[in-house]
């Protein structure tokens, strides 16, 4: 198959699967708006999360706790509407899924119906296997989150790598394999150290995606404004800035305002 061809194909849990099972790695990126979202499936993007992270980057919050269902399928419906090729998956906030699986799926099947999105994310292993299992059981495809879950941040008390210990070392492996065996497409790896994300990744069939999981997962994801610099009071080892567009927005803005105030802005080919 060409790269071209391939690049064309739209992405299914089964191609993400395909793509471990050849090595090939798969590129991840948050996305919580139309046009960002068209840039990304336009530029070849092969898993756009609508995160809960937008609790933070969109809304100005401290923690994802806040976020609701609500928000999360306004956004969601938005980077739906613009994606042609890649996978849309979407978090299920907090709240609407721990300890009440019958509420966890009913959560599942509105952001399913109402965005049309390919999937849901859940933070957790063993203690929300059976909100899990429900929703796998309606057809819904879900996609796991271990390691540091920050919809648990008030039990963590920090935002520290997780599993350093052989103990939540253990039990994270024991977690992804739960996981896997209930019948999710995949799992995201949340700040471990590199070398369990490598563990972790070659003892399942599913794909990995490392958010400061190391190299040895199968894929990776970033939040789209830390990747891009609009974001630069965050700067965790794990995250690499392709852009500085907190700079570029910063002069634009300025430029602009000076150019009003100075009666440039509109010159005469820029009126009727």
């Amino acid at each position: 198959m060409s790269t071209q061809t391939s690049n064309l194909r739209p992405v299914t849990t089964y191609r993400l699967y395909e793509m471990k099972q050849h090595g090939e790695k798969i590129a991840m990126l948050t996305a919580y708006d139309y046009s960002t979202a068209r840039i990304l499936d336009a530029a070849g993007i092969d898993v756009i999360l609508v995160g809960d992270s937008a609790a933070n980057v969109m809304a100005g919050y401290e923690t994802t706790v806040p976020i609701t269902l609500d928000n999360m399928i306004y956004h969601a419906k938005s980077v739906t509407r613009a994606v042609k090729r890649a996978l849309v998956v979407v978090d299920l906030p907090f709240g609407t899924y721990q300890g009440n699986s019958k509420e966890a799926l009913a959560s599942a099947i509105r952001i399913m119906k109402e965005t049309e999105a390919d999937a849901v994310k859940m933070e957790g292993g063993e203690e929300i296997l059976e909100s899990v299992n429900r929703i796998l059981s309606a057809g819904i495809p879900v996609m796991g989150h271990l390691g540091l879950t920050p919809q648990s941040i008030h039990k963590f008390g920090t935002y520290t790598v997780r599993a350093k210990e052989e103990e939540e070392a253990e039990k994270l492996l024991r977690d992804a394999l739960l996981l896997e065996k209930a019948g999710v497409f995949g799992i995201v790896l949340e700040k471990i150290p590199a070398s369990l994300g490598a563990r972790v990744s070659k003892s399942l069939r599913i794909p990995t995606i490392g958010i400061g999981g190391g190299s040895g997962t199968d894929g990776q994801v970033l939040v789209i404004h830390d990747m891009l610099g609009v974001t630069n009071e965050f700067s965790p080892r794990f995250l690499r800035r392709y852009a500085d567009l907190h700079a570029v927005m910063t002069g634009a803005f300025e430029n602009y305002i000076s150019d009003v105030k100075s009666g440039n802005f509109p010159n005469e080919k820029e009126q009727y």
